[in-house]
């Protein structure tokens, strides 16, 4: 069995891999104040009541944005589970050919997921990555990374917003009755789903504009992706894949073994 380990900006995605099958997946809060204990006794209790056995795993892979705990998860997997994790950075296979001004600049969750889809789903495509960040990624048909862009996510946007007003409530993020809201709640809710979605819509617009890819796949992950899917009629993402990031880590690790 293989573990592969994301560490976004809010959450800790985890998945288990029997040969080509993906058995479990969890997610834990990012905390940054955990130690390697305190992740390990998550680690054994999930696994335990999953029927697994901690040193059953032929190895492991991480692909994390969060510096200030790789050290202390890289601990947890050696000390409880026996086995270093593989990172991905620099001198890992990804079969993706980045081309970006500096490389190391890129998030290990953009090639992750890039890799994932063209992998797949072929390319060209267009993988966006619905998390605490908006990510917006081009691959070509050759399996190069284009590069993209980054925006806020709609959680992170919305608490900007409220924190930033007096009087704004914090809202559930769903699709209104209208976008001619009737009270405040409403207001929000329009001006989030309806916004966010406009955003997404014009943004993959421009993306397929300037690379010329007219036939290009668009593949979200992310459970905000939801949000888009509810609100427009067009159909502007082709393909939802919540586990893209985890798949993406399986096939790298394969390339490494």
């Amino acid at each position: 069995m293989i573990l592969v380990i994301d560490v976004g900006n809010t959450n800790i995605k985890l998945g288990v891999y029997d040969k080509n099958t993906l058995t479990h997946s969890w997610r834990l809060s990012v905390k940054v104040v955990r130690t390697a204990d305190e992740i390990g006794i998550i680690l054994t209790g999930l696994f335990d009541t999953a029927k697994i056995n901690l040193k059953s795993f032929e190895g492991i892979i991480m692909s994390s944005v969060q510096p200030a705990l790789n050290y202390t998860l890289e601990h947890a997997c050696e000390y409880y589970l026996g086995k270093k994790p593989v990172m991905i950075g620099v001198g890992i296979k990804t079969g993706l050919h980045v081309k970006y001004s500096n490389p190391q600049e890129v998030g290990a969750d953009r090639i992750v997921n890039s890799v994932a889809a063209y992998k797949l789903y072929g390319g060209p495509c267009i993988v966006v990555d619905f998390g605490t960040a908006t990510t917006f990624n081009v691959v070509s048909a050759k399996g190069e990374f284009m590069g993209g862009c980054i925006a806020p996510g709609i959680i992170t946007a919305l608490d900007g917003l409220v924190n930033n007003t007096a009087k704004l409530p914090t809202v559930e993020i769903v699709k209104p009755a209208s976008i001619i809201a009737k009270n405040t709640v409403e207001g929000l809710q329009a001006g989030m789903t309806y916004g966010y979605t406009g955003l997404v819509k014009y943004i993959i617009q421009k993306l397929k504009e300037e690379s010329g890819y007219d036939d290009v796949k668009v593949i979200a992950t992310g459970g905000l992706s939801e949000i888009v899917l509810n609100v427009d009629s067009d159909k502007i993402i082709d393909i939802v894949d919540r586990s893209l990031t985890l798949k993406g880590l399986k096939i790298i690790y394969d390339l490494n073994s």
